[in-house]
């Protein structure tokens, strides 16, 4: 059954699975960024909404990581001690932003991306 605006509700579940697999990333090592690609790679020819999320997914988790590695290379420096966790709430909070977004059937650009795929 469509939704509006043409989106089916299986797009809409797995637009906010793009997002929210990123959360295996706390259990498995690069999961943040597994998650997102396995779902994108699966379901990118078969809906551009899903593509779209995919996408955004993947260059805000591979941007954070850059972040959070230069992050941990200040720490030698001390303000690393400062950024590290504000990179973790700023991942947090953004990556579930995004999962509404996707979920409620809106696109959702992620503030501070580098863009590795467009």
């Amino acid at each position: 059954m469509n939704q509006p605006f043409g989106l089916h509700k299986e797009e809409k579940t797995y637009g906010m699975l793009a997002h929210l697999l990123a959360f295996s990333g706390l259990i498995i090592p690069f999961g943040n960024i597994i998650g997102p690609l396995v779902i994108w790679l699966l379901k990118k020819d078969q809906s551009s909404y899903v593509d779209m999320h995919g996408k955004e997914s993947l260059n805000f988790q591979i941007s954070n990581m850059i972040y959070t590695f230069i992050s941990g290379l200040l720490i030698f420096v001390v303000i690393g001690f400062i950024t590290t966790p504000l990179l973790f709430v700023f991942w947090l909070v953004f990556t579930i932003i995004g999962s509404i977004r996707a979920s409620e059937g809106n696109g959702y650009r992620y503030p501070l991306t580098i863009r590795f795929f467009k």
